[in-house]
Formats: structure tokens, sequence, C-alpha cells
């Protein structure tokens, strides 16, 4: 299944290994979920994953071998339009971006009420908890 993540998945499932987040980069490990990546959206991860408090628990090294450990594992997607805005946030088009590209269904997040009208693009923001209901195996 196509997935965007929304850069705080990431950013919550490195912070700690307790939550759905870290359940979700444990299936994108696995390859049980295949996760979409745009260049926008590497280096949103890219600088959101280098501030604190994560950046004074994981070093540049740990932060680097993780974003080339998912860059691996994600599909890469170009994006040949740019629509924005359309949402109250640029940084969250960019994660709607990823998905209207690749025709992901599900974009995952710990803010979904960032992401209200996408249904008109035939997709869903769905919390953590809710994937991990939903997966499939």
């Amino acid at each position: 299944m196509k997935i965007v993540l929304d850069s705080n998945i990431l950013y919550a499932g490195l912070y700690s290994n307790k939550g759905a987040s870290y359940q979700i980069l444990k299936d994108v490990r696995n390859r049980k979920v295949n996760p979409v990546l745009t260049v926008s959206l590497y280096e949103e991860y890219s600088d959101i994953l280098r501030r604190p408090p994560l950046s004074d628990v994981i070093n540049e090294r740990e932060i680097t071998g993780f974003l080339d450990f998912f860059c691996k594992r994600a599909t890469f997607q170009e994006v040949f339009f740019l629509w924005r805005p359309f949402l109250k946030d640029p940084k969250d088009d960019l994660v709607l971006e990823a998905a209207v590209a690749s025709q992901s269904r599900i974009i995952i997040t710990h803010n979904i009420r960032d992401f209200k009208g996408i249904e008109k693009f035939g997709i869903e923001a769905i919390l953590p908890r809710e994937y991990l209901k939903r997966r499939e195996y």
C-alpha cells in the first residue's frame, strides 16, 4: 500500500519506540508499507529531524543514516504540477502534493485537522493508530 507520511510521524517514531509512529517505521523497515517520497518532502524530513529535542537524542550521523535508509525503502515520486497553495500550511501542501502525484489514498499524520478538504482529491488523512487498525497482514 502506498502512503505518504507527514514529517511528524518520522519525528515521533524516531523520538520514542513506544508509539504507533514507531510501529509505522518498523513497517517501512519490514517493507509492509510503501512510503512515497518527493524531493521537497525529503528536504522537509531532513529539516524536521534535525530539530530539538530529537537532535539532542540522535546525532547527525544517525539522522543521515535514517534518511538514507528511508530513501532506499521509499518510492520516489516526481511532481509535474504545482497547484499550491491548497492547505493553510505550505509544508502540509508538500505532503498532499506527494499523495496526489503518487495516487496514494492515505496520508498518515498526527495533525489530521491540518488536512481538511483533501477528500476532494480522494485522499484521507488518518492518525497513526488508525493506520495500525487498518493495516493488512
